[in-house]
């Protein structure tokens, strides 16, 4: 049961897409204040978990812990950070009681779930405009799925964009690309995308090319593509500040930039410089800016990563000047260290200051809205204005779109790589944890920096998170400029890494059809155990394990030097190592505890009792799949329903094969 109670004037964010009625009084579940700001107590058992919040840190239970929705342009993922990039105010506590909260709202809210005191839930926000919405469900699954659907179906990609890719902040030229292409496929290493980072651009400026690098870009497209890769650019929030530059002069002369309050452009600087940003939740600017992104898919890019677009803040004027204002005023360092002290703590709010986000405005039928108090839904409309764009410049044509900045609703168009993390052992971790929140959510189509952006990453680190990778749907080795070459070819052992991304495309089908599969009955991806087995004590407790679909369980390997790692399985299961040259091993475990041995080129599965998955051999494109030589592994008299499509249109036929063994 869904009800739905109003504070306020909330503003409409489109979260929520099936129509609920207003419900009288206050909900059933906690206390409420509402007068000026908002206030959520409820007072949590012992036993109680709390799940969700989508893109957050830490664990799958978030309890013990302070979470602030605020998309946060915040590169270091350590475990003190409260905000990251998405907004996702969606949470359930199981327990005794077991219902899920959804506060849409579009502004910084703060979720202490347990933090100041063990038992005491707070939800707080500054304003108490805000619908929240009440769902009631016999186990934390079934409450998901109920706000799953009221939410909306998840974005389909186009089969392609299940396919390994292969990015990195640096690549500068046609050789550059040329030569990551040639280093995969002279090693026979599977490959489907290479990324285009902000270097392609000229001068950083969205919707161009630097034609001294990619002169006759519509021909290197098709080139890339003859060879079974698609080039996928990078289009930032901000755009360039620069008479003559069209997008620029068309934004101007159309007034489709965000403004100040008294009416004038807003600046900041960005990659390009100076930069004003689209006021993407105005639907005219939106449209407008929208319909550029195909200066692009007339060369023949078929998709899109969407960044920066918290929207992401390097330094304004306004606090340029208080900088300088700060550093005149201690220029005779009469306090020593408090004056350093002064200068650093201002110098170092230069970025993403709440000041800055205080200065714009966004016209919203009609109204001036400040930014700061719609400020977690730029993101999400701006890959909106995206994907509404692709369905009048090609109709019927899925093209491949995810974004860094998020909120509930923006799962509809595209997925969300989780942003800027580290080559750390614990940021493995937290993208396995990550995976289920974001279902939670809506968002299916997502992955991370695998082997890490930030940082040096190391052989056994990127072997063991492309295993990972193997089962996220975006499945991208993506790292950031200066820091060590991390191609899967630069490493010595080409085999070793031929053989787990080999893995991906060998089951690829099943992976396909279990995405396809949540799509349609709103369901999840990737599962906690919990969910699958809520009345398992052990299982409840495991987060580092997860379902996939619904015939599989992955245990990925995330610690260094590690020969395996300890496992526990609910019930019985076929424990499958795949390996190099197409082989694999399998064996059948009992329910309760093992140690698994795992070598840093194999990759693990766990096929769950009386159940079957197909698999194929592998290509080295997606488009290369023979699907003739499927066969199906797992247990002797299991069935299997396989789910498939054409991978290319929006109103292509789900077909349905039963697969048996």
């Amino acid at each position: 049961m869904i009800r739905k109670y109003v504070f306020g004037r909330p503003f409409e964010t489109g979260a929520v897409e099936e129509q609920i009625g207003e419900t009288q009084g206050l909900p059933l579940y906690g206390e409420i204040h509402s007068e000026g700001s908002f206030l959520f107590r409820y007072v949590m058992r012992d036993g109680d978990a709390v799940y969700g919040l989508g893109e957050a840190n830490r664990g799958i239970n978030k309890r013990g812990y302070c979470y602030v929705s605020d998309c946060t342009d915040q590169p270091n993922h350590t475990e003190d950070k409260r905000s990251l990039y998405g907004a996702h105010n969606f949470i359930v506590v199981s327990g005794e009681e077991t219902f899920g909260l959804f506060f849409d709202y579009p502004s910084k809210m703060t979720f202490d779930i347990g933090y100041e005191k063990t038992e005491l839930m707070t939800v707080s926000c500054e304003r108490a405009d805000l619908y929240l919405y009440v769902i009631e469900g016999e186990s934390a699954y079934d409450v998901v799925r109920q706000f799953r659907k009221i939410i909306g179906r998840s974005y389909i990609p186009p089969k392609f964009a299940f396919g390994f890719g292969q990015s990195r902040w640096g690549y500068k030229t046609k050789e550059d690309f040329r030569n990551v292409a040639d280093g995969y496929r002279s090693n026979r290493i599977p490959l489907d995308l290479i990324y285009m980072d902000i270097d392609y651009m000229q001068d950083y400026k969205d919707f161009t090319v630097n034609e001294e690098e990619f002169s006759d870009f519509p021909a290197f497209v098709a080139e890339m593509k003859e060879r079974g890769i698609r080039l996928i650019p990078i289009i930032d929030a901000g755009v360039k500040v620069e008479e003559g530059y069209p997008v620029y002069d068309e934004g101007v002369r159309g007034g489709y930039f965000c403004k100040r309050k008294d009416g004038s452009d807003f600046t900041a600087s960005v990659w390009p410089g100076e930069t004003h940003f689209p006021d993407v939740l105005n639907e005219e600017a939106a449209n407008w800016f929208g319909d550029h992104y195909r200066s692009l898919t007339d060369q023949g890019i078929e998709g899109f990563w969407n960044d920066m677009n918290e929207p992401a803040i390097f330094y304004s004027q306004e606090g340029v000047r208080e900088l300088q204002q700060v550093i005149s005023s201690c220029q005779k360092m009469e306090r020593g260290m408090a004056d350093l002290h002064k200068i650093q703590q201002t110098a170092g709010g230069l970025a993403n200051a709440p000041a800055d986000y205080r200065r714009f405005y966004h016209s919203v039928n009609g109204q001036k809205i400040r930014h700061d108090l719609v400020h977690n839904l730029y993101g999400y409309h701006m890959t909106k204005a995206a994907a509404q764009a692709f369905g009048r410049i090609a109709p019927n044509r899925r093209f491949l779109l995810f974004s860094r900045a998020s909120y509930i609703g923006m799962h509809r168009y595209g997925g969300i790589w989780t942003g800027d993390n580290h080559s750390w052992w614990s940021h493995l971790l937290l993208n396995l944890k990550m995976l289920p929140s974001l279902n939670m959510c809506g968002f299916l189509y997502v992955g991370a920096d695998l082997g890490g952006f930030g940082a040096d990453t190391t052989k056994e680190l990127l072997l063991r998170w492309l295993a990972l990778g193997v089962f996220t749907p975006l499945m991208r080795d993506h790292s950031a400029i200066g820091t060590r070459d991390q191609e899967a070819y630069q490493f010595g052992d080409t085999e070793a890494f031929r053989s787990v991304i080999e893995t991906r495309y060998r089951l690829l089908p099943y992976l396909y059809s279990e995405y396809l599969k949540a799509v349609y009955s709103d369901d999840m991806y990737c599962r906690p155990l919990a969910f699958v087995y809520p009345e398992d004590a052990f299982a409840c407790g495991v987060e580092d394990q997860l379902i996939i679909g619904d015939e599989i369980m992955i245990a990925p390997v995330y610690t260094e030097n590690a020969r395996g790692r300890y496992v526990y399985l609910p019930e019985e299961m076929r424990f499958m190592k795949f390996m190099k040259d197409g082989c694999y091993t399998e064996q059948t475990l009992g329910q309760g505890h093992h140690y698994v041995e795992i070598a840093v080129d194999e990759v693990p599965l766990f096929i769950r009792a009386g159940r079957c998955i197909p698999l194929v051999d592998a290509a080295s494109c997606v488009d290369e799949i023979d699907m003739r030589t499927m066969k199906v592994i797992g247990y002797e008299g299991a069935r299997y329903e396989r789910y498939d499509d054409d991978g290319i249109h929006t109103d292509s036929q789900v077909t349905r094969t039963i697969e048996s063994l």
